[in-house]
């Protein structure tokens, strides 16, 4: 069957699974358990460390733990490049939502028999595992949602409309998720607040100076991304709070870029509230958390079971929080999956895996700057500035989805295209869409050079028709 993009005439993809023991693209190369050798990159390459540390065979010694990489997309071996959209799950992920539907699946909180008993006691281990994970101070801060977006949304209904005034301010980025502009969008409507937006700096970075002259008494909440999903750029948190709490601001955190690839300790942040997504750290879809400590003057957000302590016919009354934000049967499979994610990241280590993503985020950033024509948004890569391991990128007179598409059905190489829920910062860089590459710590240079090699040869397809 075929399709027409962009004038480009491609064949719907088609595939098939089967273990690769030696991709035919790939260079051989020999590694050692813990360590791989500078000879493992392209001779001359301009991320190629003399001495690199040990943590940088973490791609190699993970990726035995994920099927899905192990399999053939059209015609070549997968490499998957679009992991700030989703991450792939480990086998003890899968095998632990198996387990769950197989052996206790059953309601949870609402049973005395040893089915629901079980799956009560590991939904909120689950709630206890992310608590440690991020170093709240109380597993009862955890509120689990079906993803970061309503988490967002929570906060937005219970806190926003109670504490948002006519003329109050609300100051954003312009690089901010869809997900963390509208819903302050909608509260602004209908309270008559005012939205404000700090625009980049010479770097391609949320202009945190220009962030703290812009705040003030009118400002009543800032919303700020951690890690930003298109430019790679990572915020001080802990200075944006400190600023914001100055001048009586409440602080909410997007750390879905964050949580899956860096120590994150909500305690040391401060913020007052943080969200994540479960299917991003490896996690299933469906289920994500609020961790917030002023939990207790929220009002309420959804009404309905589970959230009640007495119902009466002309009034109810309600549980504490958490319970009182998890209306009616949570995604307990999800969450369960969610605190066997944590403890697979958790055995790696946050901090092994950080180290190897920012090796990996230079030699991506230094291997796409070979490319001739190419624009990467965001700051470059140095000893004063850390970068996340993914690029945003256009070349130049060729659309980013016909990248995409041909890196995909002639080289199998998945990456995102298109704004990436960020429209406002696609336009305030001047573009309509950008082509995204984002590793994960079970990604490798082989997979970089893998997909530069098919990039050179997808800019020179498109280039021999002008």
């Amino acid at each position: 069957m075929m399709m027409t993009m962009e004038g480009v005439s491609v064949k719907l993809p088609s595939y098939s699974f089967l273990i690769i023991r030696s991709p035919a693209r790939c260079v051989t190369r020999n590694f050692r358990p813990f360590s791989i050798s500078a000879s493992t990159l392209k001779e001359g390459h301009p991320a190629a460390p003399s001495a690199p540390p040990a943590s940088l065979s973490l791609g190699h010694l993970t990726r035995p733990d994920f099927p899905i990489l192990h399999q053939e997309v059209n015609g070549s071996r997968l490499v998957y490049l679009d992991n700030a959209a989703t991450s792939q799950k480990p086998t003890a992920v899968i095998g632990a939502l198996q387990n769950y539907y197989e052996s206790y699946n059953s309601n949870v909180h609402r049973g005395i028999h040893y089915l629901s008993a079980r799956a009560t006691e590991e939904y909120e281990l689950a709630r206890k595992k992310v608590s440690n994970f991020i170093n709240a101070s109380d597993s009862r801060e955890i509120v689990f949602t079906r993803n970061a977006t309503e988490a967002i949304n929570l906060v937005a209904y219970t806190w926003g409309l109670q504490n948002i005034k006519p003329d109050d301010e609300i100051l954003l980025t312009v690089a901010e998720h869809h997900s963390a502009i509208v819903p302050w969008q909608l509260v602004a409507q209908k309270t008559g607040a005012v939205l404000k937006f700090v625009e980049l700096n010479g770097d391609e970075v949320p202009d945190v100076d220009n962030l703290k002259d812009m705040l003030s008494r009118k400002t009543k909440l800032v919303v700020v991304h951690h890690v930003s999903n298109v430019l790679g750029s990572v915020l001080p948190i802990k200075d944006i709070v400190l600023c914001a709490h100055d001048v009586g601001a409440k602080v909410l955190v997007d750390a879905c870029q964050s949580v899956p690839h860096m120590v994150v300790d909500v305690q040391d942040l401060n913020a007052d509230f943080l969200v994540a997504s479960s299917h991003k750290m490896c996690g299933p879809t469906g289920v994500g958390f609020l961790i917030s400590c002023v939990l207790n003057v929220l009002p309420l957000f959804l009404g309905g079971g589970e959230m009640i302590s007495d119902v009466f016919l002309d009034h109810s009354t309600y549980a504490e929080p958490p319970s009182r934000f998890e209306a009616g049967t949570p995604a307990i499979g999800e969450a369960i999956g969610l605190g066997v994610a944590i403890d697979y990241l958790s055995g790696l280590g946050m901090q092994k895996i950080h180290d190897y993503e920012i090796f990996l985020a230079k030699y991506l950033y230094d291997s796409l700057s070979s490319v001739p024509n190419i624009h990467i948004y965001g700051p470059a890569p140095s000893n004063h500035v850390t970068r996340a391991a993914h690029c945003s990128f256009n070349v130049d007179n060729i659309h980013p989805t016909d990248l995409a598409t041909y890196l995909d059905q002639q080289h199998g190489v998945a990456i995102r295209s298109g704004h990436h829920c960020a429209q406002p910062l696609h336009r305030h860089l001047g573009v309509s869409a950008s082509a995204r590459a984002s590793l994960h710590f079970y990604n490798t240079v082989e997979d970089i050079d893998d997909f530069i090699q098919a990039l050179n040869d997808t800019v020179s397809f498109f280039n021999s028709f002008k």
